[in-house]
């Protein structure tokens, strides 16, 4: 499997559970954003456990840009500069005092300069929207601030690949438009996105690649192609999205990924582009 980060035919789990994943393949391109989509228990977490270097797999290769990754200490350290993993509880991330501390506690660990490390504070802060929150103590943070100071602390480690599981979990809508515009922003500057989901219409609508972990192996592609595939879904455990279905029972032809594209197509109008296109 190619890509700037990839998996290929890794067969991972735990004790107990040693084949979580099976042969699993996947691949993350460049300045793309990719929702991993399955059931509980799927194998979604453990996969982007193996992608951060986080969790070894018993067989299989986790590739950077081609070069398979190591076991040893080194490899993985710098490997992990240039992957970061946000988890899904941020609790199990935050630990400091107030934001700005915990958001410097990964630039200090790779012996930067006090300068630097400010700057990479402010930049991440600005990335993720908080910047307001800087001196405000981890404890005062409502879930939503949590999790996006959570990704913060990854952002300023500068990771050309960003993975989340579940970022947007938990999140009342504004929370949820919060940590898009956030991500949005991360991708504009140049990050690779990669998050864990259940929510199969913010991967139609937001994602450029799904990657469906079902019967411990992982489908990826298209989205409105890879989401419509009915069969697919039912064994993955999942529902096809809405604009997907009602355009399928109001006959309009196409895939449509949004409510304004549905509506284009029944009014004939132009599908809106790419570019225009928001999460739901």
């Amino acid at each position: 499997m190619s890509g700037l980060l990839a998996a290929d035919a890794v067969t991972a789990g735990y004790p107990g559970r040693p084949a979580v994943l099976r042969d699993a393949s996947v691949g993350l391109a460049t300045g793309t954003r990719t929702a991993v989509l399955g059931a509980n228990g799927s194998g979604k977490t453990t996969l982007l456990r193996c992608l951060a270097g986080a969790h070894r797999p018993a067989a299989g290769q986790v590739r950077y840009r081609g070069d398979a990754l190591g076991a040893g200490r080194g490899a993985l350290r710098a490997h992990r500069r240039r992957v970061q993993i946000v988890l899904q509880d941020p609790d199990d991330q935050l630990f400091s005092a107030d934001v700005a501390q915990d958001v410097s506690f990964g630039p200090l660990n790779l012996g930067l300069g006090q300068d630097e490390v400010r700057a990479r504070v402010a930049e991440a802060l600005a990335l993720l929207g908080i910047t307001h929150l800087a001196e405000r103590p981890t404890h005062q943070l409502s879930y939503g601030e949590r999790k996006r100071v959570a990704a913060a602390g990854a952002v300023a480690m500068r990771p050309e690949v960003l993975l989340l599981d579940e970022p947007t979990a938990g999140l009342d809508p504004a929370g949820v438009d919060g940590m898009l515009a956030a991500l949005d922003r991360l991708v504009a500057a140049g990050t690779t996105i990669a998050f864990a989901t259940h929510d199969v219409h913010l991967a139609l609508a937001w994602a450029d690649a799904v990657a469906v972990v079902v019967d411990r192996r992982v489908v990826q592609g298209d989205p409105p192609a890879l989401l419509n595939d009915a069969a697919l879904m039912t064994r993955a455990g999942l529902r096809r999205p809405w604009p997907l279905v009602l355009a399928a029972r109001l006959g309009v032809p196409g895939l449509p990924r949004t409510l304004d594209e549905v509506a284009a197509l029944l009014d004939h109008r132009q599908p809106v582009t790419p570019h225009d296109r928001t999460h739901p």
